[in-house]
């Protein structure tokens, strides 16, 4: 039985059961990590005693009957995500050897359910566009994507079954269609943010990397939890309910306004995709009111970031990396104006996207531009995930579709606002309809 080749979800009814330890797991994931780690470099930090600790503890809680929902499985954590027992250096020379004193929430709703936090995964600088170390496991002369470059690679390459990342534009999804696995970015303010280094208010979103969608459930039923300390989560989200689907779900397939980005393997790909699959899908015009949509997150982020990180630029930008710089002097002239008249233009397009999801119960759109980039260098193009990202809206990204090398592309599904395992079960009503590419 190859262990690494489980999905957590199996993995943890194999423990429960008593036919697998929690060390033994983790054991199996350490040798991938031995194997692979000099040619893929998912991890900035790794301590493999204290994971083995961490997973014996985990077994002598499955003895006395004081297991979690996540005991004994080890999850991979972005490094812009603080950590008590790990440093936590935001990929930045910057914040070397720093050290918290304190977990991220959501670390510690992990930490509390048993979960072996196995290490930390190599970001972007500040997740931006500076890359880390980080190759694609498909082919290590493509990028992984960013800014989880290091959290999307270590999941698919098998070295861990579960891993967080975050997006600001198009962080989890790109890694995610980039690396050929699943990437969740829930609804805006259902993950708390609190531990975890900031880019923008308006914009960031912690999200999960799982191989198939029970995992991602598995996950997502733990750290989709309110917390006070962050100011924009939703009060009173529920994410365990009851979701029934009625058949026959409809589909919206949305191109939409930056369709002219796409690479052309991507967009015969997705075009293909519509036209023959068994789903109930008819293509859909968001209208003239999103045209300037991928301006808007653009101007948003862009003042963000200055914000967030004028004070590292301001005491040393010689040891910043040049695109982390480029990204900050980019929102630096931004100005109050044009940071509101965004938001009010992201505001007006989520009323239109309301009246969407009247008619159909998820959209189809593209995840990326293309497949991963043979240029380390470039992280790709967030344009096809930063303006959904700005909706606040869930989505998902699930790779059915192969590029001209015959790397992964990612296909983005969304559904309206708080319908997170509603987004969730449709995709296990997708894949039962249609096969993943291999």
């Amino acid at each position: 039985m190859d262990l690494i080749k489980l999905s957590a979800s199996e993995a943890l009814r194999k423990m429960e059961g008593g036919t697998l330890s929690s060390e033994e797991y983790v054991k199996a994931f350490l040798k991938q990590i031995e194997l692979r780690e000099d040619d893929v470099g998912a991890w900035i930090f790794l301590d493999p005693k204290l994971a083995l600790e961490q997973a014996r503890e985990a077994d002598k809680r499955w003895k006395d009957k004081s297991a979690g929902n996540l005991n004994g499985l080890p999850i991979g954590i972005k490094d812009i995500i603080d950590t008590k027992d790990m440093p936590t250096e935001n990929g930045s020379l910057l914040c070397k050897n720093r050290q918290p004193s304190n977990d991220a929430h959501l670390v510690k709703l992990l930490r509390d359910e048993g979960a072996v936090i196995m290490g930390k995964c190599v970001t972007t600088e500040f997740a931006l566009s500076g890359p880390g170390k980080t190759k694609n496991p498909r082919d290590l002369e493509c990028t992984p994507g960013g800014s989880s470059s290091g959290s999307a690679a270590a999941v698919s390459d098998h070295m861990v079954p579960l891993a967080i990342g975050s997006q600001t534009g198009g962080s989890v999804l790109r890694p995610a269609s980039f690396t050929g696995i699943l990437g969740f970015k829930p609804t805006f303010g259902t993950i708390s943010r609190s531990g975890m280094s900031p880019i923008s208010q308006r914009l960031d979103h912690p999200g999960i990397y799982a191989n198939c969608v029970e995992d991602i459930d598995l996950v997502a039923s733990v750290i989709l939890s309110y917390d006070s300390n962050d100011l924009d989560m939703i009060q009173n989200y529920q994410y365990k309910r009851n979701v029934n689907l009625n058949e026959p779900i409809k589909f919206g397939f949305v191109r939409g306004p930056v369709w002219n980005f796409g690479e052309k393997d991507m967009q015969s790909g997705i075009e293909e995709f519509v036209k023959k699959t068994s789903l109930d899908v008819e293509e859909l015009d968001l209208g003239r009111d999103f045209d300037d949509a991928a301006r808007a997150h653009e101007i948003i982020m862009n003042g963000s970031i200055a914000n967030s990180l004028i004070s590292y630029y301001q005491a040393d930008k010689s040891n910043l990396h040049p695109f982390t710089v480029k990204r900050i002097e980019a929102g630096i002239p931004v100005s109050a104006s044009d940071y509101v008249s965004a938001i009010e233009k992201a505001k007006k397009m989520e009323q239109i996207l309301g009246q969407v999801f009247l008619k159909y119960d998820a959209i189809i759109t593209p995840a990326s531009t293309g497949q991963a980039p043979r240029d380390l260098m470039n992280t790709g193009n967030a344009i096809f995930n930063g303006y959904w990202t700005m909706m606040g809206v869930p989505a998902i990204s699930l790779p059915f579709l192969k590029g001209k090398d015959n790397l992964p592309i990612g296909i983005q599904f969304i559904t309206n606002w708080n319908e997170d395992l509603k987004l969730l079960e449709i995709c296990k009503y997708i894949l039962k309809k249609e096969k993943l590419a291999d």
